[in-house]
């Protein structure tokens, strides 16, 4: 038997539909991630599903870090 501590908590799946709320994109966008294999998912039975810690790394991933250039003074 297992001790609460030992139990393992699985991370909140979240549905396509909220995963695009939490993009701000639509379900489509969100969908053809799925099939072009972009981002990780979990089937289960007809449902696909998302969990959060792949969104949120997916996110990160395609994080663009801004250009730095020293500034020319205009004279």
């Amino acid at each position: 038997m297992t001790t609460p501590e030992q139990a393992v908590t699985a991370p909140a799946l979240l549905t396509v539909g909220q995963a695009a709320e939490r993009l701000g994109t639509g379900p489509r966008f969100v969908r053809r991630l799925i099939a072009e294999r972009r981002i990780e998912y979990h089937k289960l039975g007809r449902y696909v599903h998302i969990s959060e810690p792949v969104l949120a790394e997916f996110i990160k991933n395609g994080r663009v870090p801004p250009v730095t250039s020293p500034r020319r003074r205009v004279a």
